[in-house]
């Protein structure tokens, strides 16, 4: 008969099931946020004054705010499972980067729609305790 620890908690650290959790809710999310600002802004542009070069520059800023939310998203995902601080800190310092374009959507685009509000504040909202969810798994994986 083999005497096995059962009864014993783990002295290993595991991945935060609340960051992931987050993590693919805010994927989800960003992916509805995405079609429906390229909806909004195709709207804008035909029935508001929408200059052709504001335009350009908004929808670059939502495009690239696409492909760093999604090493973002990969490098968070990846880092919370291998408990990896470094691909971790990558992913909190692309969700900083990611809310400064949520700001711009929310405060500074050239036409602002209270759909446009609503949707960049709930994004910045998740961003916000994603970065939370990050430092304390970092903490967590140090010590």
């Amino acid at each position: 008969m083999a005497t096995g620890r059962r009864g014993r908690a783990s002295s290993t650290v595991l991945p935060s099931v609340p960051l992931q959790m987050l993590l693919y809710l805010s994927g989800t999310y960003f992916a509805l946020y995405f079609l429906a600002t390229v909806l909004m802004t195709i709207y804008k542009s035909q029935a508001l004054s929408y200059p052709h070069d504001y335009l350009v520059l908004d929808l670059t800023l939502l495009f690239l705010m696409g492909i760093l939310e999604a090493i973002r998203l990969y490098l968070g995902t990846k880092g919370n499972l291998t408990e990896a601080k470094g691909l971790l800190a990558t992913s909190l310092v692309l969700t900083a980067a990611g809310s400064l374009l949520s700001m711009y959507f929310l405060l500074w685009q050239t036409v602002v729609l209270w759909a446009d509000l609503v949707l960049s504040a709930t994004l910045l909202a998740l961003h916000g305790l994603e970065a939370v969810l990050q430092v304390v798994a970092i903490a967590t994986f140090v010590s």
